[in-house]
């Protein structure tokens, strides 16, 4: 039945239980505390007259005429009217009464136990007598000696207190039931506005709203990362936890960005900020290469946040790497084939002017090969991954015009450094050299590896790097070369598994007139046993 209920009729429904709960219980203490009040009152007016009468003189002076009841009865009726109590009673030390709103019972055993007050104590509560159930005080009378003489009964009947008590609860009740019309009404309005905060959504469609969303976003591939004016996170899907590398996921929503995140994701979300269109760049995280776009998180048009969309290049760009050098290899065998055509027609012209020395000179100058057979002669590198990258760059510098070689003395064993790895290095040093030399200039290779470390070095003759701008040359961003917008994460990147690796990197001057840079890396363990 609660189902089946809206939202607003269940918040109305159960805030109405709370104000009535509320409501009724107040009613019950106040009324009991009321009770409790109009019988304390009455006990002090009662206590009050008793005491008066017992030690009036005149009803002292009484007890030792010979009839008492002449005296008392007037001064205990006209003291009973103005007191406002049912009935004063007076008796002697047996019980006998000398004064009774009813003047018949003068002279007669009163009817309930009186030993109590001529025991010289004094008695209070409930008891049922000639005039019906009454609340009562009783108190000694004493003489001048402090002898006992008899006992002062004052009264109320029970039916004239629950009167007075009545009377009070009347007009309590209409206000607490005021007060309940009030509460009922004013939660028909808190539902009413609950109702339009949540955009008059159900309880069911908001969990379907919110498990869609929870869904969706951490379905996507995109990583997505948003965070309010303030720079506090409010989104992080699973996607961006993956590409940022994080280990704690589940503290990130509500803690500081510059807390979790590293300070290239943070630069550029403060330059989303102060922008003005959607700012896009490549961001690294640890060594993966980001694409991050951020865009403003705005709400009934005032801007509320800023959110960030990341998408792995690592995979693109490796397989662009993968496709060039696949096409600069496809191009080399091209070229080479029609050299070998060129050298067979070559050959055959030769044989048929019957010039067989000259062919046999042909044949020994093509034996070495062609471009792909250059890199081949360089055994001393064993590493497949390493051999076919210089293979597809050696191809690659044919293209720019550019002179590429491996010193003979090359040489490294198959997996002294991780592949990945070492292909991202070389990859990553030789496209450095390769942006930075111009057309017909040199670039020289050299890899060396001994028992604990594998050193690479590369010249070029390029322009060089200033001796003020060496240390900064790995960093994020930073490029002697302008006109790109994603120039500068190549060294970035050589600097990054250099760290984490336990190896260095540097640049110096080179003896081409370019640059060099030299990265040491250390040799995995399992291929020094």
């Amino acid at each position: 039945m609660v189902k089946a209920m809206t939202l607003r009729t269940q918040l109305v429904v159960l805030q109405a239980i709370i104000v009535l709960a509320v409501v009724v219980t107040a009613g019950v203490v106040s009324l009991a505390a009321q009770n409790a009040q109009i019988r304390e009152a009455s006990q002090a007016r009662m206590t009050a007259v008793a005491q008066s009468v017992a030690t009036l003189p005149t009803i002292l002076d009484a007890y030792g005429t010979e009839r008492p009841e002449q005296v008392i009865q007037p001064i205990a009726e006209l003291i009973r009217d103005a007191s406002n109590v049912t009935y004063i009673v007076v008796t002697d030390e047996h019980g006998i009464r000398y004064s009774h709103p009813s003047p018949e019972r003068i002279g007669e055993m009163v009817s309930t136990d009186p030993s109590v007050a001529l025991s010289g104590k004094t008695y209070s509560g409930t008891q049922t007598g000639t005039l019906g159930e009454s609340w009562r005080v009783k108190v000694p009378v004493h003489g001048s000696d402090g002898a006992i003489l008899g006992q002062v009964s004052v009264g109320i009947l029970e039916s004239t207190l629950r009167e007075d008590f009545l009377s009070d609860a009347s007009w309590f009740a209409l206000v607490l039931g005021g007060a309940a019309v009030v509460g009922v009404l004013a939660a028909a309005g808190v539902a009413r506005v609950v109702r339009r905060r949540i955009f008059d959504l159900e309880p069911e469609e908001i969990r379907s709203l919110l498990e869609t969303r929870e869904a969706t976003l951490h379905g996507i591939r995109e990583g997505l990362v948003a965070f309010d004016e303030e720079g506090r996170v409010t989104i992080c899907n699973d996607a961006a936890v993956r590409l940022l590398g994080l280990a704690a996921p589940e503290h990130l929503v509500g803690s500081r960005g510059e807390d979790a995140f590293g300070d290239d994701l943070m630069e550029f979300v403060a330059i989303a900020r102060n922008h003005e269109a959607d700012p896009q760049r490549l961001i690294l995280a640890g060594e993966r290469v980001l694409f991050a776009r951020a865009t403003p998180v705005q709400l009934r048009g005032r801007r509320v946040g800023t959110a960030v969309i990341l998408m792995d290049r690592t995979e693109v760009d490796d397989a662009l790497r993968r496709l060039a050098g696949a096409q600069s290899l496809a191009e080399g065998l091209r070229a080479q084939q029609h050299e070998f055509a060129n050298t067979l027609h070559t050959i055959g012209g030769l044989i048929d002017l019957g010039e067989a020395d000259a062919a046999r000179r042909v044949v020994d100058r093509a034996a070495s090969g062609g471009a792909i057979t250059s890199v081949d002669a360089h055994a001393g590198i064993r590493d497949v991954e390493l051999s076919a990258l210089l293979l597809a760059k050696r191809a690659q510098a044919r293209e720019r015009g550019l002179d590429f070689e491996v010193t003979p003395e090359s040489a490294i064993a198959e997996g002294a450094v991780a592949g990945a790895d070492l292909v991202t290095v070389v990859g990553n040093l030789i496209d450095n050299s390769f942006d930075a030399s111009p057309h017909g200039g040199r670039i020289e290779l050299d890899i060396r590896a001994s028992d604990e470390t594998v050193r690479i070095t590369i010249d070029d003759a390029g322009p060089g790097v200033d001796a003020s701008e060496a240390e900064r040359i790995f960093d994020l961003g930073y490029s002697t070369k302008d006109g790109q917008r994603t120039r500068g994460y190549g060294l970035t990147l050589v600097w990054r598994v250099c760290a984490r690796l336990g190896g260095s990197s540097h640049v110096e001057e080179s003896p081409l007139g370019g640059a060099r840079f030299v990265v040491s890396l250390p040799v995995r363990e399992r291929s020094r046993t």
